[in-house]
């Protein structure tokens, strides 16, 4: 493909329903009508609550809970101020519509265990007008320690560059701060993302969402490196598809593993509780 095939190349509802088995389309169908529901005014019963005539996030342990550090929900608070900076100027404008309301822990997915990460509120011209920011610890990438440095003086920076570098569309408000010696950047919480359920996937489903799985890093590689590079090191052969699936089994062996010995642990502890 041209370089500019590429950069414009992108999976949407009506080129998925062209690649994909008359069977499948079905399920698109549905989860296209599920991401349209995905928004911040879908979230805000979910996620909010009323208290003495104020809307403030209500807590849903463990998964979301009330900061009780007032000096933090202060430098939070002035951490949103500081990164509309970091936004292109017209969705610098957007933002300032909304106003800083409240702000929260949110407990964060896998790959970021260990990291902060908060959901702040902001509301428009009323309480109908909600707007959900997610604020993520951004750490040193682990290449450094081989590569070198970053060149960016934020990790947040780094880390939005690369969505923009790599992804056909990225949020509007994605930017970054900085809070005292802590990096973060910052993006809008369910922005009609689409996610799957992988156990309700029958074994042809699997295979084609597999396939917009493949595409997409594919493309995110054409877009962020060298593609006949890329396609020369893996060459003709199977060489590389076999080791990548070798990795994947021994990866979801060591997983089943975890998953039993953190079984175990909880039974043995609730044991040693109850005598």
């Amino acid at each position: 493909m041209r370089h500019l095939e590429v950069w414009y190349s992108r999976i949407d509802y009506a080129s998925s329903l062209e690649t994909v088995s008359s069977s499948f389309q079905w399920w698109i169908n549905k989860q296209r009508k599920r991401a349209v529901r995905r928004t911040h005014v879908e979230l805000l019963p979910k996620l909010t609550q009323e208290v003495n005539g104020q809307i403030l996030i209500k807590p849903d342990p463990p998964l979301i809970t009330r900061l009780d550090d007032d000096e933090l929900i202060h430098m939070l608070s002035a951490l949103v101020e500081a990164y509309r900076t970091t936004l292109r100027e017209d969705r610098h404008v957007l933002l300032s519509k909304y106003r800083y309301v409240d702000v929260a822990y949110k407990v964060v997915g896998v790959g970021s265990v260990g990291t902060r990460c908060y959901v702040a509120l902001l509301l428009g011209s009323d309480s109908n007008d909600p707007l959900f920011l997610q604020i993520k610890e951004a750490r040193a990438s682990v290449y450094e320690r081989y590569l070198g440095p970053s060149t960016y003086a934020n990790h947040g920076e780094r880390v939005i560059n690369g969505q923009r570098l790599m992804q056909a569309s990225s949020g509007i408000f994605l930017g970054w701060t900085r809070l005292g010696s802590i990096d973060f950047y910052i993006r809008q919480l369910r922005d009609m993302k689409l996610s799957v359920d992988i156990s309700t996937l029958i074994e042809g489903g699997f295979i084609e969402y597999c396939k917009f799985c493949g595409w997409a890093l594919a493309r995110a590689h054409a877009r962020s490196g060298d593609p006949a590079m890329i396609s020369g090191y893996l060459g003709q052969k199977d060489i590389f598809d076999q080791a990548i699936a070798a990795f994947a089994e021994t990866y979801a062996d060591q997983t089943e593993r975890d998953h039993a010995a953190l079984v175990a642990y909880i039974q043995a502890t609730q044991a040693s509780v109850l005598s």
